[in-house]
């Protein structure tokens, strides 16, 4: 992964703003012609817009995930059914079950942050997604295609190419085992047929960027585990990650967590003081994690007695997704260095809480966050490095 000692980097945590009516193109299966046609343009044009902004580190936007940074694996997996719950299933989701849910009812029954009826996503207004037999990943050629469409846009521009890819844990969010004998094999095979797309990847010389927002929010999908309890689920999950993990080149693996991506009160968020060790045993060498939104920005102070064990970066987010205010420069180079500071100017990627270019107002907000996030970088550079 690209590293630099005379300024800090830039990057981002996924989403880039879509051309418009991408969405209705990528949802109609019967216009993929038309899509894998429009691909290799609007991958270059977005490329090119990154780089323009003073982004180092870039993506293809992720244009292609249909079903979006966690559904698209469907497409890439067989062993999935979907169809309705079967008398006595019961559904575990952070927008039926949540922490936040059942302490602010009132709120999400309003439908706010864009979620009618509190629910968070597909998962919980659509049939479910099933495990009906062996779970094998088949995706490679899709995996090739996205690489060297990715790659062909960096061409010779000065940047890294990156793809992210979803995280065992958080295909447990939406897929129920009725296949496997118990949920730790149910998690192995997921992690088994994930591997597969995580070497494939590496494999193009791309980074890898694990999404991974079940790590810290699965806590507000199980309102009766204990700490000790969830640490527990979360070590599980961790070696899960790092069994899918095995063999792919730890410097070439960038590891994004965050408290799930939904407008909300998030007053319920587990700190990560009592996961970040678990995070830090991650087979990645660099950790993205949100540092911007108001709940989760005082936790810069967690790395005034956590040491970043060496060899690791960090990748605080410096703007935010769930505001459409837009953070000043001055503000994101006072958040990277606080973070310099702490764990050295050299182990510092400035980046995003999660994906933003399709959570804010619209893609002028977003494009003026990034831009902010890269001057922000250059002064907090001039401060650290003279």
């Amino acid at each position: 992964m690209r590293r630099s000692t005379d300024r800090i980097l830039v990057s981002h945590a996924g989403t880039m703003p879509p051309p418009e009516g991408w969405r209705e193109l990528i949802a109609d299966r019967g216009r993929e012609d038309e899509l894998r046609t429009r691909l290799p343009d609007e991958v270059g044009r977005i490329v090119r817009k990154q780089v323009e902004t003073g982004i180092d580190i870039v993506n293809d936007g992720e244009f292609n995930k249909r079903g979006g940074f966690n559904g698209y694996i469907r497409d890439r997996l067989v062993g999935i059914e979907q169809r309705p719950f079967a008398a006595g299933e019961k559904p575990t989701h952070v927008g039926v079950n949540g922490r936040d849910m059942l302490e602010f009812p009132q709120y999400h029954a309003m439908g706010k942050g864009g979620f009618p009826g509190g629910g968070f996503g597909a998962a919980a207004s659509s049939d479910p997604f099933f495990c009906n037999g062996p779970l094998e990943f088949v995706g490679g050629d899709a995996v090739r295609e996205d690489a060297a469409r990715l790659k062909a846009a960096v061409g010779d521009l000065d940047a890294q190419p990156y793809l992210s890819a979803i995280s065992p844990g958080t295909i447990e969010h939406w897929l129920w085992n009725a296949y496997y004998p118990n949920s730790e094999a149910f998690l192995l095979a997921i992690a088994d047929a994930l591997h597969d797309e995580y070497s494939a990847i590496v494999a193009e010389g791309v980074v890898l960027q694990i999404d991974d927002p079940d790590l810290p929010d699965a806590w507000q999908m199980y309102p009766d585990m204990s700490i000790a309890d969830y640490r527990k689920y979360a070590e599980l999950r961790m070696e899960a990650l790092n069994h899918a993990l095995r063999d792919v080149p730890q410097d070439m693996v960038r590891h994004h967590i965050c408290w799930g991506s939904q407008h909300g009160p998030h007053k319920n968020d587990i700190p990560l003081e009592h996961i970040v060790d678990i995070v830090l045993k991650s087979h990645s060498e660099c950790l993205s994690i949100e540092a911007a939104n108001p709940v989760h920005e005082d936790e810069w102070t967690v790395w005034e007695s956590v040491k970043l064990p060496d060899g690791k970066t960090i990748m605080p987010g410096c703007v935010g997704h769930v505001t459409d205010l837009i953070e000043r420069p001055n503000l994101v180079a006072q958040r990277l260095v606080r973070y310099a500071n702490l764990v050295g100017k050299e182990n510092v990627v400035a980046g995003t809480d999660c994906g933003i270019g399709t959570r804010v107002g619209n893609d002028e907000i977003a494009w003026a966050k990034l831009a902010s996030l890269s001057e922000g970088a250059r002064i907090a550079s001039e401060t650290l490095w003279g």
